[in-house]
């Protein structure tokens, strides 16, 4: 009996690591989510997976980093990242959603400005925040079981919206977990007094030359009870992103060195790993 269990728990996870096949339900709609910050528009795009079923579902508000939501300029067509994200968290009976902070604002690529119109630890803040509120709003989803996950500046973002000076109102669900996929952790190092309210997940790669573990791991020192880090060995940035080979990327506004330069793509182990790790973390919306 024990043999046949650790078959099918092995027949699971070798479908896990399948790339998903979309079915017509797990596309993602188009929806749009009201904007009621500070010098906002006054809607956010965003792309929301759903899984099969009436729910009520656990949810995640996804965010994406400075290369944007799209892998086309015309904003039709989610990145390989995001979309093979999307669909295997939906896969596992997550709703998904994608807010799109830079389309919204008719904004492209951020990733070689230094001087950004809009901010990790301010508007980024706050569409994080509306597409929580806005999830929140349908009977599908359980407003008490969402999470946060972000992708590099979306991963700061994630760690500027998890401060508790932050924290939702009283009539309002806060967030029941977070995850970062290689943050830029160095500005937050120098604020003392940074901390989570929430159970916080790092996944980064331990070679990361754009966003540096070196000052994650300080924070992780420093908040024990909160944060858990992850770090893969040989991984660089962007190290989940199958569509996306290992490559020198040049122009960027922030690296580890200051020049400009720092690697980026697919590290197979690393992805293996984060794929186990982070649906392993978010089980504690189901609990």
């Amino acid at each position: 009996m024990q043999a046949k269990h650790l078959v099918a728990l092995a027949g699971l996870f070798a479908l896990w690591m399948a790339k998903p096949v979309m079915a017509a339900d797990q596309a993602p709609d188009r929806v749009s989510i009201p904007a009621d910050g500070k010098d906002e528009p006054a809607t956010l795009d965003a792309m929301m997976f759903k899984p099969q079923g009436q729910g009520p579902f656990s949810a995640i508000v996804a965010m994406h980093g400075c290369s944007g939501l799209w892998s086309s300029k015309n904003g039709t067509e989610l990145s390989p990242r995001h979309a093979d994200w999307g669909q295997r968290l939906s896969t596992l009976g997550y709703v998904v959603i994608f807010p799109d902070s830079y389309g919204s604002r008719d904004l492209g690529p951020q990733c070689k400005n230094g001087d950004r119109e809009v901010e990790p630890y301010r508007e980024r803040v706050e569409d994080a925040n509306a597409a929580r509120r806005y999830l929140q709003t349908l009977p599908y989803v359980n407003s008490a079981a969402i999470a946060l996950l972000g992708w590099s500046n979306g991963g700061s973002t994630v760690l500027y919206t998890v401060r508790p000076r932050d924290t939702p109102k009283p009539d309002s669900p806060d967030f029941r977990a977070a995850v970062a996929f290689y943050p830029g952790c160095s500005a937050l190092t120098d604020k003392s007094d940074w901390a989570t309210r929430v159970p916080l997940l790092i996944v980064m790669g331990d070679a990361d030359d754009w966003t540096p573990a070196k000052p994650c791991k300080t924070l992780a020192a420093a908040n024990p009870d909160g944060v858990r880090l992850i770090l893969y060995p040989g991984a660089y940035h962007d190290f989940d992103n199958e569509a996306q080979a290992l490559h020198e990327l040049h122009g960027l506004a922030f690296t580890a060195n200051g020049h400009g330069v720092a690697h980026a793509g697919l590290n197979p182990a690393a992805r293996a790993a984060a794929l186990k790790d982070v649906p392993d973390f978010l089980a504690v919306l189901k609990q």
